[in-house]
């Protein structure tokens, strides 16, 4: 019996119940599938499969005869070509990455364009485009076939460079089991969770600003050992009172979309964690006002109500921010792959490092370049679209 594969391709306006009746054509025709993919885009199904036909009739297959019959009365166009020997399809040793792209306005053709030839430069092959939230153009979620040896620090320079050149925020993450699986997420504090640094607000009561600013932009950008460069600034931070520093609390502004973020995943039964290298007065106040599950931060020495202008207990740099994510996701028992940690300095990197995604949070040049990826141009809620989670108000909001 000649035996041969057919690959049809339906196209038309979309609605339920087309795969059921042109699957049933196929079951009853004893003809075997072998493969389909199907896309629905601005309401218009573009859908095709691969039969192996075992079934003819004077040199014909007598199911196209009842698919075509089917579509022409669900006013579909159906097309159908041979395939003459299947090995020909490919077989290559390919991962799967999905590559999320959101933007704070939308999404244009130019940088369609240019995603497309870096990814193609890179013989990495897009699968499928999914607008995630329609009628909105403004989040893609594209799959992408990776060849098993990519270079994958070269491909994220240069879909840097995309982003930063469309101002559209990217993610390439490895699609497996852990991609929509998330259950932790790591907080940095100082100019993530919040807009400012803690520690800038408090210099410029005191007066010196200009000279703390001046450390802390050295500390963040890695120029700098941070232990060193937190007891410098601590260290004239002397005589600032703990009314003064409740005024600094009352006046911190959230970064734009923290708190709808922190109140999304939290209803969705996330942990979430603030690990700061700032003070512990403050990230307790947040913990507290934002309903987190866990703070961390500096201690400052206070007598009579006052600083003294020394560090209390162990300081959490960069290490021990990372050994702190480890030993919230062993308490939780949560795997390190489903924690996400979001951060903007050098000292965030090592804790961005262990996270199974670690995001450099409008952050500073050298922090995006060698974090695994990068959000730089929307609001913090575009973070759920990166968890697999736009369908929520929040995430309308971008």
């Amino acid at each position: 019996m000649k035996t041969d594969h057919i690959l049809v391709t339906v196209a038309g306006p979309d609605h339920p119940g087309i795969t059921t009746k042109l699957m049933g054509i196929i079951h009853e025709s004893g003809d075997s599938l072998q493969d389909m993919g199907q896309a629905v885009t601005h309401g218009l199904l573009s859908l095709s499969f691969l039969i192996e036909i075992e079934n003819r009739v004077d040199g014909e297959a007598p199911v196209l005869k009842e698919l075509l019959f089917q579509a022409s009365k669900m006013d579909l166009n159906l097309t159908y070509q041979e395939i003459e020997k299947q090995q020909d399809l490919p077989t290559i040793d390919h991962e799967k990455f999905i590559l999320n792209c959101v933007s704070p306005d939308k999404i244009y053709a130019d940088f369609i364009c240019d995603m497309a030839k870096c990814l193609a430069d890179n013989d990495i092959n897009i699968l499928r485009i999914d607008n995630v939230r329609p009628p909105n153009f403004k989040a893609l979620e594209i799959t992408t076939s990776v060849p098993a040896k990519l270079d994958y620090s070269d491909i994220k320079e240069k879909l840097l460079n995309v982003s930063t050149k469309h101002q559209v925020d990217v993610a390439f993450l490895k699609d497996n089991v852990f991609r929509r699986s998330k259950r932790l997420i790591v907080f940095d504090m100082d100019s993530t969770l919040i807009q400012t640094e803690v520690i800038d607000e408090m210099a410029d009561v005191m007066g010196v600003g200009a000279e703390v600013r001046a450390i802390t932009e050295k500390a963040m950008n890695g120029e700098m050992d941070f232990d060193e460069s937190l007891r410098q600034r601590v260290s004239k931070l002397k005589g600032l009172s703990l009314q003064q520093m409740q005024e600094i609390l009352e006046g911190l502004p959230f970064t734009k979309g923290a708190e709808e973020f922190v109140k999304t995943v939290k209803n969705l039964g996330y942990k979430v964690a603030l690990i700061s290298g700032g003070f512990s007065f403050f990230a307790n106040a947040l913990k507290e006002k934002l309903d987190l599950d866990y703070a961390f931060a500096n201690d400052l020495k206070v007598v009579d109500g006052y600083l003294t202008g020394e560090v209390e207990g162990t300081i959490i740099n960069a290490e021990q921010k990372a050994l702190l994510l480890k030993v919230i996701s062993q308490q939780e028992k949560i795997s390190l792959e489903q924690v996400v940690a979001i951060g903007d300095g050098a000292n965030d990197l090592p804790m961005l490092a262990v996270a199974g995604l670690g995001i450099a949070f409008h952050a500073k040049d050298i922090v995006k370049k060698e974090a695994q990826n990068h959000m730089s141009h929307g609001p913090m809620t575009s973070i759920l679209y990166f968890l697999g989670i736009p369908g929520t108000e929040a995430a309308e909001n971008v």
